[in-house]
């Protein structure tokens, strides 16, 4: 009994489910921020001569009222023209940020919208639970996580920086452009050093974030017979129950396709699979039967083995109506299915 109440069994769909309702998934600031600071960083390299341009324009407008008397309007203008070059600025950064916040999230579970975890639970405001979690092994993690990060991060920078110093007497040689463009490329190569060693660390993160995710999750044997028994009526558990089943007969029946005698028609909304076999029925049986896009497939069958389609528009409504798949036809309908199988069979040349 001990062994049922052990949680070592992998989380169910409808676990998971459940949670992701909740709002409880699995998620992982690292990778969030890496891409934040990975637009950010873009941001900042192609955006420069956009925000030089504006600069250079809202210069140019300052010092167009050099010696101009400050008014009330004047300055209400200075104002108003500084605000609008402040958003042209600044406002596709704010956007192009705020986009790498979502796709940080989205990427990581999917669209999310819930209210749950916005209402109010009690517990977190237990003291004695907010020091548990304070002094947790998830705290203890993240702070080791956050220190090595810190060190590999230095370490690179350090190492980047200790190189760069050797270029300093070449430098000191150059035209000031030609500082300017050294000290810009260096500055990209770090950057993207600092990108590479974030996005190990998310990768690292995701991937134990998912880990522990899905330890939380995990289940008794006990708990998956209960969950088990909860859905087992479930009208939504028995509707996906039947409409496997009816694929599953739908490929059977489409399998006894190529052994039948003859298909009739109606001849386009309607099609009848009909197989007689003397040595075992006493009667022609029904194999297959469909409408519309069926119908068209059964006769898409029945032409790629050689099954004889023959149009029968009224004996094809009847047998769709009267015979299911299986049963072997009734006595009324005799006659009309052994004209359309002596039919075949001198097609065929079969006495």
């Amino acid at each position: 009994m001990a062994d049922d109440m052990e949680k070592t069994e992998e989380p169910t769909p409808k676990k998971l489910e459940d949670a992701r309702k909740e709002g409880n998934i699995a998620k992982s600031m690292e990778m969030s921020s890496f891409v934040v600071l990975l637009v950010a960083s873009l941001v900042i390299v192609f955006y420069l001569k956009y925000v030089t341009h504006y600069m250079e324009e809202f210069y140019k407008f300052y010092t167009s009222f050099i010696g101009v008397e400050l008014t009330k309007n004047v300055i209400f203008l200075l104002i108003l023209e500084s605000a609008k070059y402040f958003f042209i600025v600044m406002a596709p950064v704010f956007i192009a940020l705020i986009l790498a916040g979502i796709i940080g999230n989205v990427g990581q579970f999917g669209f999310l919208f819930t209210t749950k975890p916005l209402i109010p639970k009690f517990e977190k405001i237990n003291p004695i639970k907010g020091l548990k979690r304070i002094f947790s092994a998830k705290t203890l993690v993240e702070g080791i996580k956050m220190v090595l990060k810190s060190i590999v991060a230095f370490m690179v920078g350090f190492w980047l920086f200790f190189d760069f110093i050797h270029d300093m007497p070449r430098v000191e040689m150059m035209e000031f452009y030609e500082q300017i463009k050294w000290f810009a490329n260096k500055s990209l190569i770090l950057i993207f050093a600092m990108l590479a060693v974030f996005f190990v660390f998310a990768l690292i993160d995701f991937a134990y974030q998912k880990y522990t995710y899905k330890k939380s999750l995990r289940m008794s044997k006990q708990e998956i017979k209960d969950e088990y028994k909860q859905t087992e009526g479930n009208p939504e558990v028995k509707a996906k129950i039947r409409q496997i089943q009816r694929e599953m007969a739908k490929k059977r029946m489409i399998s006894e396709i190529p052994k039948a005698d003859v298909v009739i028609t109606n001849p386009t909304h309607y099609a009848v699979a009909i197989r007689y076999d003397k040595t075992k029925d006493e009667a022609p049986r029904v194999v297959a039967k469909g409408v519309d896009h069926l119908a068209l497939k059964i006769k898409e069958i029945a032409r790629e083995h050689d099954v004889m389609i023959v149009e029968n528009p009224p004996l094809a409504r009847e047998l769709y109506k009267s015979v299911d798949v299986g049963e072997i036809i009734p006595p009324k309908l005799y006659k009309a299915v052994a004209e359309v199988l002596a039919f075949v069979y001198k097609s065929k040349g079969v006495v």
